[in-house]
């Protein structure tokens, strides 16, 4: 997929072949794997069911710690926000009920003596991702109720796609949201040309990038709720 998305972006792009090239392979890259999280972020495209294991009496939770799958096989980095909660009893689930942090803790936070129960409420934290951070900041988390015993989480999860290296890197990025990469990489490439008509481009391709998201979104919505 790299390959193809390195091409439709020189296209983009204009890029001559020989002698000399406007932008290096390297650098239409990066901008690449900048466009695909970006899209992932802003579409909420790549979606999966991650796992999760509380601890007894322990209330936060990163998003690092939550099993996604591994990345070289699904071409999934990490998680980007949680929008749906539930613990398994038996051989089915109960919904955690998600609250925002200011309820969270003011109503459960806020408590000298707190009681360990069941999951019941949980809250967004941390914001965001921290891919490649080990040190105090390790990007979103999410506080849970007082657990009283270890529950088995499942997470609605909204990920962000690992780095294409090379061509036989997996693809988590869906079509038809993957049309939509090459606008974003060649808006950025264009806005490195500090060059007021190349500038001017960029925007263009920027609006032309929105336009493939939308598209992308309202046909990949069932008909439900299509417009949304």
């Amino acid at each position: 997929m790299l390959n193809d998305y390195i091409s439709r972006t020189q296209m983009l792009l204009q890029n001559p072949q020989a002698p000399t090239a406007l932008y290096s392979t390297a650098d239409i890259t990066t901008w690449i794997n900048i466009a695909r999280g970006q899209l992932a972020g802003e579409a909420e495209c790549v979606r999966v069911i991650g796992t999760i294991s509380t601890v007894i009496d322990q209330l936060p939770y990163n998003f690092s710690a939550i099993n996604t799958g591994v990345a070289a096989t699904n071409g999934i980095e990490g998680v980007i926000n949680v929008g749906q909660m539930f613990y398994t009893v038996g051989e089915g689930r109960k919904w955690v009920a998600p609250k925002t942090w200011p309820w969270f803790s003011l109503y459960v936070y806020n408590n000298p003596v707190p009681q360990a129960t069941y999951p019941q409420q949980w809250a967004q934290f941390g914001q965001g991702a921290a891919p490649g951070n080990s040190g105090a900041f390790s990007g979103g988390s999410f506080y849970i109720n007082r657990p009283d015993a270890v529950y088995a989480l499942e997470v609605d999860c909204i990920c962000y796609p690992a780095a294409l290296a090379d061509d036989s890197d997996p693809e988590c990025i869906p079509y038809l949201f993957t049309d939509a990469v090459p606008f974003f990489a060649a808006y950025y490439a264009l806005l490195s040309a500090q060059n007021n008509a190349r500038m001017a481009d960029a925007e263009r391709y920027y609006n032309h990038y929105q336009t493939f998201v939308e598209r992308a979104r309202k046909a990949s919505n069932p008909s439900v709720n299509r417009w949304i």
